[in-house]
């Protein structure tokens, strides 16, 4: 018998294939990331990010408001800091006047509107380049999480909305939900780095902070004994439950396009938000490739941030927001 069924009805044209499309792209679904530097007037292109800059806190009031024109209203803020204020205690992380605390207030003053998460690990503050603080080679837990505590309760001081903990310490959660509740930050919300792989494709995000880890004796040549083995897949379910279980609001995969089938167990089993970050290596390659002339930007694009919300992202974290945003008209 001849099909009765014809699948390609559906797909005969634009406006059938418009009406029953099942993922949905918005600028709604985005979180920007913004790198900040100390200076004036300053607006650095990073190299291995093409298009893609650090602001000083001046230029950051201008991006900040093209971002909420562009209907972009979430933000999560980074920060590069001196190597003269670095140390191996993050001191600098709690500084009520330091640049991310700074940081912060300018985006809140200039746009209050905005959604303001920041980002809460020591490796941008950190001597050594790690997310915690090192003794003996090795990456201290609990004293890196008394850090992290604090560092936590200075940007809710400063009004940020959600603060972001991506070191993958164990039982930060629950230690950063208890003393924000302790504090009186009871609407200050927690989105938890939760499955945050050793991946390579971190390497121009450590370009644009100037956050690697150092070559240097007694120091980790790199951070897999905090971050995960890429290999395994429900040891991120497992992580993922415990940081619900300790306060988390948020959960976020990272990388994303080789973490898709991650993303999608973890939303099969949680139902808070998902967040995912397409990652700076993921940013690079497109970018690389379009300059070589091998893909089409804006439908390499487009297909990828499908992807990743296809998979069951709620929250999109990416550098490529504003292009997107300008692809969609």
């Amino acid at each position: 018998m001849y099909p009765i069924i014809r699948n390609r009805r559906l797909r005969s044209n634009e406006a059938i294939r418009s009406l029953v499309r099942e993922t949905i792209v918005s600028p709604d679904d985005f979180l920007v990331p913004l790198f900040v530097v100390e200076g004036k007037g300053v607006k650095e292109e990073i190299s291995s990010m093409p298009n893609y800059y650090r602001y000083s806190l001046d230029l950051l009031e201008k991006e900040v408001k093209e971002l909420w024109k562009m209907g972009l209203k979430s933000v999560l803020l980074f920060v590069k800091v001196p190597d003269k204020l670095k140390d191996n205690k993050g001191t600098e992380a709690i500084n009520p006047n330091g640049l991310m605390q700074r940081a912060i207030k300018t985006v809140k003053n200039i746009c209050p509107a905005m959604l303001v998460m920041t980002d809460v690990a020591l490796d941008p503050y950190s001597s050594y380049g790690h997310d915690g603080i090192i003794e003996d080679g090795l990456v201290l837990n609990d004293e890196s999480v008394e850090v992290l505590t604090e560092m936590s309760i200075s940007h809710a001081e400063a009004g940020a909305n959600f603060v972001a903990p991506s070191d993958m310490m164990d039982g930060r959660i629950l230690s950063i939900r208890e003393a924000l509740e302790d504090d009186g930050f009871y609407d200050t919300g927690i989105m938890s780095y939760s499955a945050k792989y050793a991946s390579a494709f971190y390497g121009p995000f450590r370009d644009a902070l100037d956050s690697a880890p150092v070559d240097m004796k007694n120091v980790p040549k790199d951070k897999k004994t905090y971050q995960m083995d890429y290999a395994n897949r429900f040891e991120a379910i497992r992580e993922t439950e415990m940081d619900i279980d300790e306060g988390a609001d948020i959960v976020m995969i990272k990388p994303g396009l080789c973490y898709l089938d991650i993303v999608r167990e973890i939303k099969n089993e949680v139902d808070v938000p998902i967040a995912v970050y397409q990652v700076s290596g993921e940013y690079a390659m497109v970018k690389a490739a379009v300059e070589k002339g091998w893909l089409d930007h804006d439908a390499v694009v487009i297909e990828q941030i499908t992807a990743i919300k296809r998979a069951g992202a709620n929250i999109i974290a990416s550098y490529f927001a504003k292009d997107v945003v300008r692809i969609l008209g």
